[in-house]
């Protein structure tokens, strides 16, 4: 099951979360069938990604961005120079649909992180481009990312974050093969 969203972080009491231990006792204790091996390992990745998501949207929100903005800066990076996508495309990239896409390009284009225009080729297309200030940004993002990350994993020799690397990713590829439609959001909410 792993942790439920809208829960605080905190130590056990005084109205925070359980630690990990009192959680999956009480699991236990309500349901018998519980693997606590696979409860621990699932409840610590789901509060190890929450905790991670408010660090990166607290650098984002320093750097004057959100992180829905971070999301298509990221992914026209991703996409290579001239860092160039249809808005469309981007919509499928990030699962959302094309009016949730439209408002957040236009947000952005007001804040000068993106352009809009026709395609001269295909008039009928639009064509979202990364402006200078845009890049930036995803760079300073990208250098307070890598200091936060650094400080995360300083307790693991190489070894184990090659090993933990390589762990991650076989789950990770495990849900995307048994969830293939999983990589966008439920809702749109921003």
């Amino acid at each position: 099951m792993g942790d439920t969203p809208g829960t605080s972080d905190g130590a056990s009491g005084a109205g925070g979360e359980p630690t990990l231990e009192e959680q999956i006792a009480a699991y236990q204790r309500e349901f018998q069938d519980l693997d606590p091996q696979v409860e621990k390992i699932v409840s610590a990745l789901s509060r190890l990604n929450r905790r991670m998501n408010v660090a990166y949207g607290r650098q984002t929100a320093a750097l004057g961005i959100s992180n829905a903005e971070w999301e298509v800066l990221k992914a026209l990076v991703l996409s290579g120079a001239p860092y160039r996508m249809g808005p469309s495309d981007l919509a499928k990239r990030l699962g959302l649909t094309p009016a949730a896409m439209t408002h957040r390009i236009d947000r952005m284009v007001g804040e000068g992180l993106v352009t809009r225009e026709r395609d001269e080729s295909n008039r009928v297309r639009v064509i979202v481009e990364l402006t200078p200030e845009g890049r930036e940004k995803w760079l300073e993002a990208m250098r307070l990312a890598s200091v936060f990350e650094e400080d995360l994993l300083q307790d693991l020799s190489p070894v184990e974050r090659t090993l933990l690397g390589e762990v991650l990713t076989t789950l990770l590829r495990r849900v995307e093969r048994a969830q293939p439609d999983a990589g966008g959001r439920l809702s749109d909410l921003d």
